[in-house]
């Protein structure tokens, strides 16, 4: 790739730098739950009307979910970047959504002037994803081919403690289980009772005696919703919400039939009854890894001084969960971490609080031109998008 294309992400991206700091600070200082993200959704897809993209609010029957599209004279390489912009109920932005807003943001403008400049031909589209970290907006938009109809490769960026490319993304899918006995006089007759709690912790037991014999990367965990109304009154309800999460959608299979069974055998042990419902959206998939597009954006964050771990380090890191992960299954995709300086990790207060700094922006920005650079690889070299789709359909295997 020439110095040109270059030159054009960089300037293109330092000529908005003020007004995505701007959108990133409204949105960081008024945090939106999932789903009701109605100032972010309007502030960004306004914005992108502003800058010449074709909007469309509201796509797949998610309010707060839009696209912002720019296509040029010419037909070429399809190109997607995401933006996120709910937070975390307690903690705000402690996810730092409000930079992956402006990096997607950031990342469509400075494809969008490379397009209209003629140094590259095709189309960019920007995925306004709501819901990240509770809904999954992302399962959404590929559920209804949104995603696949619309681009050829997506990318995005998340904030994190250290520069990343590697760590794995867990499959996970939510779920909610109850339990319904038979109250009755904790003292005088107990035994007229069923007890809902009993069926629950004995399920909770089950769940801590199963992860000795499931793998290390498997993770289960959740805390109770309702345990009672009263000492004195053997409680005829229980509630609880789980997640389970495993490396690979097709560990994570396995991992709910033998978590059902946690729940059945506490069931028939008490005599309740037993009501597990997996979350209606559906799971969450592991993230593949796009070699070809990892290396690339490697090489552009290298040239900037940025040091990432050694690969097989980054391998055994502990990972979180994403709807990206969904998107990485049906078009090749990547979504590195990228450095803000913190002293806590994500979803914690003193995350929220470096998510609104100078140099998170600024890690934001220079983040946000490497991506754009990847993209513009691609976009430019035939050669490049054949070995990212090999690789596509390599990790597919």
């Amino acid at each position: 790739m020439n110095d040109t294309v270059e030159n054009t992400i960089v300037q293109a991206i330092d000529d908005i730098a003020d007004e995505l700091r701007s959108l990133s600070l409204q949105i960081h200082d008024h945090p939106e739950l999932g789903d009701h993200e109605f100032m972010a959704s309007k502030l960004l897809a306004d914005y992108m009307e502003s800058k010449g993209f074709l909007v469309k609010r509201g796509v797949v029957g998610l309010p707060t979910a839009f696209t912002a599209e720019y296509a040029g004279p010419a037909p070429g390489r399809r190109i997607g970047f995401c933006s996120e912009y709910d937070a975390l109920p307690g903690v705000g932005h402690a996810c730092g959504h409000n930079l992956i807003a402006i990096a997607g943001v950031a990342c469509a403008i400075a494809t969008k002037t490379l397009i209209e400049q003629g140094q590259i031909q095709g189309s960019v589209i920007l995925f306004g994803t709501p819901a990240e970290e509770s809904s999954s907006g992302k399962i959404t938009l590929v559920n209804q081919g949104e995603v696949q109809r619309n681009a050829d490769i997506v990318l995005m960026l998340h904030p994190a403690p250290s520069d990343g490319l590697y760590t794995p993304y867990l499959a996970l899918h939510a779920f909610t289980v109850e339990f319904f006995g038979r109250a009755a006089h904790a003292g005088a007759t107990p035994w007229e009772g069923i007890n809902a709690v009993d069926a629950l912790m004995q399920a909770w037991d089950n769940l801590s005696m199963l992860r000795q014999q499931t793998l290390p990367t498997n993770r289960l965990h959740g805390y109770i919703v309702h345990g009672g109304n009263s000492p004195n009154v053997i409680p005829d309800y229980a509630s609880a919400k789980f997640y389970a999460r495993a490396q690979k959608r097709t560990e994570l299979a396995e991992l709910k039939q033998k978590a059902e069974k946690c729940f059945e055998a506490a069931a028939m042990a008490t005599g309740c009854k037993l009501k597990l419902t997996w979350v209606p959206f559906g799971q969450v998939d592991d993230a593949l890894i796009n070699d070809t597009l990892a290396e690339t954006y490697k090489s552009f964050m290298k040239k900037e001084g940025v040091h990432f771990q050694p690969r097989e380090v980054e391998e055994q890191i502990p990972g979180a969960s994403s709807d990206f992960g969904n998107i990485s299954y049906v078009v090749p995709g990547l979504q590195p971490g990228f450095k803000i300086e913190t002293t806590g990790p994500n979803h914690t207060i003193d995350f929220a609080k470096a998510a609104g700094t100078p140099e998170a922006h600024q890690a934001t920005l220079r983040a946000a031109k490497c991506l754009s650079k990847t993209a513009a690889v691609v976009a430019l070299d035939e050669k490049v998008y054949q070995q990212v789709r090999a690789d596509f359909d390599s990790a597919l295997k």
